[in-house]
């Protein structure tokens, strides 16, 4: 649209060369590698490869370094990219139950069958600056100390062991063998299956995600969760070739899987129960699984006889809102030429404030005879 303006073109072509300039920063500083974000960046590279509906660490690295640090803007570079790839067809699902588990953690069962793995987290750091890590030179040679054992291979979900008792909702598998549903080429409707909507929210804005999750905890979606399990690990990606009938093992990607239990009071044909919400996204990325989780189980509220009267039950407003990159462009857009539409409304604002004044003056001049009467 800017091309359009005087000059328009050539402008454009400036602000491309401002752009690397300010990107590159000052040239005495070593310029950051493609690897040294992939590598000590990796939560942020986890959710613009969420965002950006793609997983790949080296792209998410790159659209972060050509980005700025802007996640929303890296992930709409990645779903550009990802429209240009071929498709050639769905993996097998994906058995989470057999991920090699780096963290894997509870908090509703202390004694979990498999244990409770800690892993690398924030969550009991002190949130103090470390000013070690401005000193360029400190060796990087941190080493992580062996665990005194094993892992135990066996490492049961949790709403698996509730379900053995028949306390959690179960899960039917759908029949057959149904297409994976593609939002990317097919069009939504409403209501939204749930296998739409785990999908939207899979790729959906984090902090959008969040404060709807925070919201139905504060009582705004009627909901009592606890931490079924969350786990972090390497689950192996299969495909099955129709010409080899069998399916081959692609390579591991990291995921975050996160179960969230949530109290149901039953029904007049259901019993009392726990009900899950669930969360699945690529890297480790906690916040944004267990976010995700949080307003699944609210979606879910018409399943359950519930009334769906906050955001977060609402799919259509979920579903419609929670995706950053088209929420940014509709934002956004607002700062490209409007010029005509402007000069419309400001020809229509002066018009209707012409008229006012005539009417006032009118007004005024039939007042005056009575006045003087």
């Amino acid at each position: 649209m800017y091309v359009a303006v005087k000059g328009g073109e050539a402008a454009i072509l400036a602000t491309h060369d401002l752009v690397a300039e300010a990107r590159r920063g000052d040239e005495s500083v070593p310029e950051l590698a493609v690897t040294q974000i992939r590598e000590q960046m990796g939560l942020a590279c986890a959710r613009v490869m969420n965002e950006g509906s793609l997983y790949d660490p080296d792209l998410a690295a790159l659209a972060l370094k050509q980005a700025q640090g802007d996640a929303i803007e890296a992930a709409f570079l990645m779903r550009a990219y990802r429209t240009t790839l071929p498709r050639f067809g769905s993996s097998e699902p994906l058995d989470t139950a057999k991920m090699a588990i780096r963290r894997r953690v509870s908090a509703t069962y202390k004694d979990l069958p498999g244990g409770q793995v800690l892993g690398p987290t924030y969550d009991y750091t002190h949130r103090l600056f470390d000013f070690a890590l401005m000193d360029e030179g400190a060796p990087g040679d941190v080493q992580a100390r062996p665990a005194a054992q094993p892992l135990d291979a066996s490492m049961p979900r949790v709403p698996d062991i509730l379900g053995a008792e028949g306390l959690m909702e179960a899960e039917a598998p759908p029949a057959g063998d149904p297409r994976p549903f593609d939002l990317t080429r097919e069009p939504v409707t409403f209501p939204a299956d749930r296998d739409v909507r785990l999908q939207a929210m899979a790729r959906g804005d984090e902090g959008f995600m969040l404060g709807l999750g925070y919201s139905v905890q504060r009582g705004y979606g009627n909901s009592h969760p606890f931490v079924g399990e969350v786990r972090v690990g390497e689950v192996a990606v299969e495909f099955g070739p129709e010409e080899l009938g069998f399916a081959v093992d692609l390579g591991d990607i990291t995921l975050t899987e996160c179960q969230m239990v949530n109290q149901f009071a039953g029904s007049k044909d259901v019993p009392p129960q726990f009900t899950r919400g669930y969360g699945l996204s690529f890297g480790h990325s906690e916040r944004k699984a267990m976010s995700m989780s949080l307003v699944d189980r609210a979606l879910k509220a018409r399943e359950f006889g519930e009334a769906a009267t906050y955001p977060a039950q609402q799919d259509e407003f979920v579903l419609y809102h929670s995706d950053n990159v088209e929420a940014a462009g509709f934002v956004e857009h607002l700062k490209l030429p409007h010029y005509v539409d402007f000069q419309g409304e400001l020809e229509l604002i002066r018009r209707i404030r012409r008229e006012r004044e005539q009417r006032l003056a009118e007004q005024q001049n039939e007042a005056l005879p009575e006045a003087a009467e």
